[in-house]
């Protein structure tokens, strides 16, 4: 692996005319070499990926999921497990230099299948780790929103909620960013297209969705991002990289949950036993699916709480104070990157990473987490004098 400039490809039948004044990389998996670099096909703005195929001797335009790392000034890129790529941007702000495009991953495969197309993912890493988003789940009437707002005050440092997105036009006070992500319908559709939703329907001919950045931007802050979404939306995230923890809320009976819809007085006949027969078959496949880790019964409101914060890890010691975002990489323009195991070398020419007076930096990548189409997390960080250094000072 290495820059690949044009020269390199001249005698590649259909080549694309690489020029040698832009940077690209290279990395051979299987059958195939992965050309990282130059222009997005889509846009300018975007690094670019092409795919010759060794055994046609063509070149492949792939279908790429996720949030594309911007057009940089140059980049490294290392293969890891001959299913990923990780890429050091250089010259990129601390919190967007460090990314991994995934060739051969399990998310890509089942990518490939569906769209019967080459695939490939882009993920952003992100040092450190990150508390589990929670999925619950109910029927309505469950009284999972009265749960998830007990959490939310008694923990307001600790959760936060994902902003969802829809196509429907804002009501009353509701503010885009707060209530919605209000978004053009043609926008929403190429995001889907994208892989850039965890889960997504369509109600009354408006699209509803939870964006993957909305889940990874409340973990970003530090927080653990709470999900109140449906079974149909639960099987989606499940079946993503999102590592999350899922949860069932059901009523003790149909008859209490009857009484608790009939108690609200919001809806009429028809609507009470439209609810009730959704009710019945999400309950259904709440407990049978085997999506769920745990199910809760709401028979007694502070009962069910209790044994919400138990499954949280909240009940008896004081919780711990949420963890911080993540920090950055900060990388100089002038690098150069190698390999020994599971660690990955940058020597800097000048470098001035946290209070460390060290010339060389260790990304220690045994430990990786998630994946397209979101963050890739788990990335550990240590500051060496040399090469010849012991791997054992870790930056805080």
């Amino acid at each position: 692996m290495g820059e690949a400039p044009a020269f390199c490809f001249d005698n590649l039948q259909n080549g694309f005319g690489l020029k040698p004044k832009v940077l690209e990389t290279s990395a051979d998996v299987g059958d195939k070499t992965f050309v990282i670099g130059g222009a997005d096909n889509d846009s300018t703005s975007y690094i670019g990926v092409k795919i010759y195929d060794k055994s046609t001797g063509k070149w492949v335009i792939p279908t790429v999921l996720g949030t594309k790392p911007k057009a940089s000034k140059g980049h490294s890129a290392i293969l890891l497990n001959e299913d990923r790529i990780m890429i050091i941007i250089r010259g990129s702000t601390p919190d967007d230099c460090i990314w991994f495009l995934e060739v051969d991953t399990k998310y890509v495969k089942e990518q490939r299948k569906i769209l019967g197309t080459e695939v490939v993912a882009w993920s952003r890493g992100v040092r450190g780790d990150a508390e589990k988003p929670v999925v619950i789940s109910g029927p309505s009437g469950v009284g999972k929103g009265t749960l998830i707002n007990m959490l939310m005050k008694e923990f307001p440092s600790m959760f936060g909620f994902s902003v969802s997105h829809t196509t429907r036009a804002p009501r009353g006070n509701e503010k885009n960013g707060v209530h919605y992500h209000f978004a053009d319908r043609s926008v929403m559709e190429k995001d889907i297209k994208d892989g850039k939703f965890l889960e997504f329907a369509s109600v009354h001919g408006n699209l509803y969705g939870t964006s993957i950045e909305a889940v990874e931007a409340v973990a970003d802050s530090g927080k653990r991002c709470i999900l109140d979404i449906d079974v149909q939306g639960a099987r989606s995230v499940r079946a993503s990289s999102l590592d999350a923890i899922f949860i069932f809320i059901c009523p003790p009976t149909m008859r209490e949950l009857e009484e608790r819809l009939r108690a609200r007085g919001t809806e009429t006949e028809e609507q009470i036993l439209k609810r009730l027969r959704n009710a019945e078959a999400e309950i259904e496949q709440g407990k049978s699916s085997g999506i769920f880790d745990h199910i809760l019964y709401n028979d007694n409101l502070e009962e069910c709480y209790e044994n919400l914060k138990e499954l949280l890890g909240l009940n008896g010691s004081a919780p711990t104070n949420h963890k911080p975002s993540p920090k950055g990489i900060d990388l100089p323009l002038n690098h150069s990157v190698s390999k020994i195991d599971n660690k990955i070398l940058i020597n800097c020419e000048t470098l001035e990473l946290e209070k460390a007076s060290k010339n060389l930096i260790a990304l220690d990548v045994s430990s990786l987490k998630g994946g397209a189409p979101g963050r890739t997390r788990g990335l550990n960080v240590y500051a060496l004098d040399s090469f010849s250094d012991g791997l054992n000072e870790k930056l805080s």
